[in-house]
């Protein structure tokens, strides 16, 4: 072999670079594994199930039709999703009432060194169950729990509201307040307080401040907040459960009952189940459109 020349210098193959693929397919691969086999394929069974009229465990699964979600628009079922929306539209209402003031007050009034501190001791009841929640609020609200019994110490008449609409509200408004409240405070927080100085200086009251300013300038969170909590509303099955009694029925209890109650129609029980997650997958897009960071359209 003729060694090489000074002129003529033996120049190596560069080594072969990694594929630019492979590293994104690795870092994907077991999460979308996961959510395949545990997200997936469930929710395709479910659509499958949904197209069997009167499907029992142990039927053989022959999909023919949608007569499963013809059914949902029957009256009786119109009404259960009807207070089902009522239940979640009305705690979306209570918690952005309640939830304002409070991250109003969080962002731009109280004092800065606090400010963490306060938002982990509001956010406290999410760390217990929502099962101890509900049952404490039973405590509450029973003919002769602690609200009745402060009632009657002032000389007033005691409240009957459990087991009924308004004990429902209250329990889920509990629940999901923090929510609204951290999200609420978040876009507070970057509220841009020069533009609220000038509008004082050019004459503009409080109260028009805070229409003409703070609210346009806190419509994202607040379509966020009200997402979220309307989302989460739309699911609960505890609050009403306990709270509501048996004429409190929404549609995760209708739902519960077609799988595991006497009735057993799985059929119609995945057709429900599979508008509820149309449901909450328009209001999930909807979330992610309003809480990315982009002026909306």
């Amino acid at each position: 072999m003729t060694p090489a020349s000074p002129a003529n210098p033996i120049v190596e193959a560069p080594a072969p670079k990694p594929r630019r693929w492979v590293g994104p397919w690795a870092l994907l691969g077991p999460p979308g594994l996961w959510l395949l086999l545990l997200l997936v394929l469930p929710v395709l069974v479910i659509f499958e199930l949904s197209l069997v009229p009167g499907i029992k465990p142990g039927d053989l699964v022959n999909p023919s039709g949608i007569d499963n979600y013809l059914t949902v628009f029957q009256p009786i079922y119109l009404q259960v999703i009807g207070r089902t929306l009522f239940y979640a539209i009305g705690t979306t209402v209570v918690c952005l009432l309640l939830g304002f003031p409070v991250a109003y007050w969080l962002a731009l009034m109280s004092p800065k060194r606090w400010q963490n501190l306060l938002l982990v001791a509001f956010t406290l009841p999410l760390w217990t169950s929502s099962l101890l929640r509900s049952y404490a609020w039973i405590t509450i609200l029973r003919p002769t729990g602690v609200l009745n019994s402060l009632l009657g110490l002032v000389g007033l008449p005691g409240l009957d509201i459990l087991n009924q609409t308004p004990a429902v509200l209250l329990g889920m408004a509990y629940s999901f307040l923090p929510y609204m409240v951290l999200i609420l405070y978040s876009s507070l927080e970057k509220l841009d307080r020069r533009l609220l100085e000038a509008a004082a200086d050019l004459g503009a009251t409080p109260i028009e401040a805070f229409w003409k300013v703070t609210v346009p300038q806190s419509l994202q969170g607040i379509a966020a907040g009200s997402l979220l909590v309307l989302i989460t509303s739309l699911g609960d099955f505890v609050n009403p459960e306990l709270l509501g009694g048996a004429s409190s029925m929404t549609a995760s209890r209708l739902i519960y009952n077609q799988f595991l109650g006497a009735t057993q129609n799985w059929g119609f029980g995945s057709a429900l189940s599979m508008l509820m997650i149309l449901a909450v997958s328009l209001g999930i897009a909807l979330l992610i459109r309003y809480s990315d960071g982009r002026p909306a359209a």
